[in-house]
Formats: C-alpha cells, sequence, structure tokens
C-alpha cells in the first residue's frame, strides 16, 4: 500500500514550489525503467497526453499536457543519476525557470521512496503565477499512475 501521499506547496513572490511524496511497492530499478521510457509515458501516466524524445542526460523531451491543451512544453534533462534522480529544467534565469526533481529512495523494507518537485521561480512569476494550474492533483495522479504501473510489473 502507498500509506499516505505527502504534499508540499510554497509560494513566495519569486518561488513557488509543489511538491509529492510517497512509497512504492518496488524497486527503484523497476520504478526507473518507467520514469525514462518515453515511448511508453503515456501508457501508464494520465497526467500528459504525449511525451516525445530522449530521457537521458542532455536529452530534449516534449510534452502535452491535458490541463494545457495545444501547448507543448519542452524541457532538458540536466541531472541524470540512473535508478537515483534526475531534473527536467526549462526556462531562463533569471526572468523564469521551471526545475522537476524526480527523487528514488530504496527503504529497508523492499519498498521505494518516491519524491517529485517542481519549483518554478523567476522575475515574470507573479505575471505567469496565475496561469499555472494546481499542481497538487496533477502531482497526486502522476504518483498514484507511477506506484500503480510499478507495482504491475
Amino acid at each position: 500500500s502507498y500509506g499516505k501521499l505527502h504534499f508540499k506547496k510554497n509560494r513566495t513572490t519569486f518561488r513557488m514550489e509543489y511538491g509529492v511524496t510517497g512509497n512504492i511497492n518496488a524497486t527503484p530499478d523497476r520504478i526507473w525503467k518507467l520514469l525514462i521510457d518515453a515511448d511508453n509515458y503515456t501508457k501508464w501516466n494520465s497526467t500528459l497526453t504525449s511525451l516525445e524524445g530522449e530521457i537521458a542526460l542532455g536529452g530534449t523531451v516534449r510534452m502535452k499536457v491535458p490541463e494545457a491543451p495545444g501547448r507543448t512544453c519542452k524541457v532538458k534533462i540536466t541531472e541524470y543519476t540512473p535508478g537515483k534522480s534526475m531534473l527536467w529544467a526549462d526556462g531562463f534565469a533569471p526572468v523564469f525557470q521551471g526545475r522537476r526533481t524526480f527523487t528514488l529512495e530504496p527503504n529497508d523494507d523492499g519498498t521505494t521512496c518516491f519524491k517529485m518537485s517542481e519549483v518554478f521561480k523567476g522575475l515574470m512569476l507573479p505575471l505567469i503565477a496565475g496561469k499555472l494550474p494546481d499542481f497538487g492533483p496533477i502531482f497526486e495522479r502522476y504518483a498514484l499512475d507511477l506506484k500503480n504501473a510499478a507495482e504491475k510489473l
């Protein structure tokens, strides 16, 4: 069982952060395989309508989400430690930047603690923040989709 999902949301004028943490009854390697398989992402992840690109260090990923029809988000994989963590980044500091971090930490009982957070920051955030969706429900769906897919493998 997942136990409880833990959410965080913090907001200041020029910085906004969302996060979700929860345990998945699967190994980090099994979860990692799902997180880096661009071709099959939308088969398990209901928060995306499409995802294209290479999920590897230096790779670029283009994705579409139901909350922003017609818009393509483009991110670059700027940090990548197989089986442990990666960082997807877009935008330009100091104007506006989004950074999504994925972390997998093995627990002693064979489960894995999955953490995902997204930080938006920059001088344009006060103007853009109202146009951004509420990531709380999106992150919850993402974490539950990942848990369900990893535990079925």
